[in-house]
């Protein structure tokens, strides 16, 4: 596996492949990898002539200085599973490769962004934008790979390659869970063992109610999921909606959508975690 530090070879080496008329499959992270980043490479390796991956943290996406600096960072581990998995590039910059100047764009994403996640990070989806179109100038890839459990960014990032008529195909990836439910994430690594015992009662929970989808409105279900999680400890919902899953925008009814989908955002102790469920007929 090829190792790049440098824009300028990871430009040599994909512009090589181009010419060589291979299929690119990119798979972009924050790196502290872990079995659902896997999933995107092994799908990637299976589907393309080249994987690339990028392990890279962004600061412009976070509108938080301490949850930037105790984003878990473990380059060697990552470089190891990429290689294992059959990854056969990765581009592991430093922020003054990625932004020799401040990136100042401003990007208009439509609703999808300005809900959810949107409403309550300010400039994190811009920062999204900033990032990954930059990426994906670097690679062209023909194919970028996204796991679910960040459902509205795939939606956003499908506003920005529309936005800038980018010939890439994003493809959606299911979430990768633990035994006990809970979706993987690289913010696990932070839970306490307490924390940790109690986190997957958040996928749990979400399961549980799709069961009163006959009788209950989309509102009853976000009440009784938040009161279900917030008498447990250590947990606290940020929020959680039921949308339309094209639109994301929140229903009233269930008969609003055919594609209602739950979106969560639930602290437990001080770590972030979201996670999402569809409500299907």
């Amino acid at each position: 596996m090829e190792i790049f530090n440098s824009v300028a070879a990871l430009k040599s080496f994909v512009s090589e492949a181009h010419a060589d008329g291979k299929t690119i499959g990119f798979v972009p992270t924050m790196g502290a990898l872990h079995r659902g980043h896997i999933s995107l490479i092994e799908r990637a390796v299976a589907e393309c002539d080249l994987c690339v991956a990028s392990v890279f943290v962004n600061p412009t996406q976070f509108n938080d200085s301490r949850d930037l600096a105790c984003y878990p960072r473990t380059p060697e581990a990552d470089a190891a599973m990429l290689s294992a998995a059959g990854c056969h590039a990765v581009f592991m910059p430093t922020v003054e490769e990625v932004y020799p100047e401040p990136d100042t764009r401003t990007f208009d994403l439509g609703s999808v962004a300005e809900v959810m996640e949107g409403k309550h990070r300010p400039g994190h989806f811009n920062g999204v934008a900033q990032v990954v179109s930059k990426l994906f100038e670097m690679v062209e890839p023909h194919k970028a790979y996204f796991g679910e459990k960040d459902f509205q960014q795939i939606a956003v990032i499908r506003s920005m390659v529309r936005l800038l008529s980018l010939p890439v195909e994003i493809v959606a990836c299911p979430i990768i869970r633990e035994e006990d439910g809970l979706a993987l994430s690289s913010r696990n690594a932070r839970l306490s063992k307490e924390e940790r015992s109690i986190a997957p009662a958040i996928s749990r929970i979400l399961k549980q109610s799709r069961e009163l989808r006959p009788a209950h409105t989309p509102e009853m279900v976000i009440q009784w999921v938040t009161r279900e999680l917030s008498a447990l400890p250590h947990l606290r919902v940020e929020y959680f909606e039921i949308v339309d899953g094209h639109t994301l925008q929140s229903i009233c009814n269930w008969e609003d959508t055919d594609y209602a989908v739950g979106c969560i955002t639930v602290f437990c102790g001080e770590v972030r975690l979201i996670d999402n469920i569809k409500y299907e007929d």
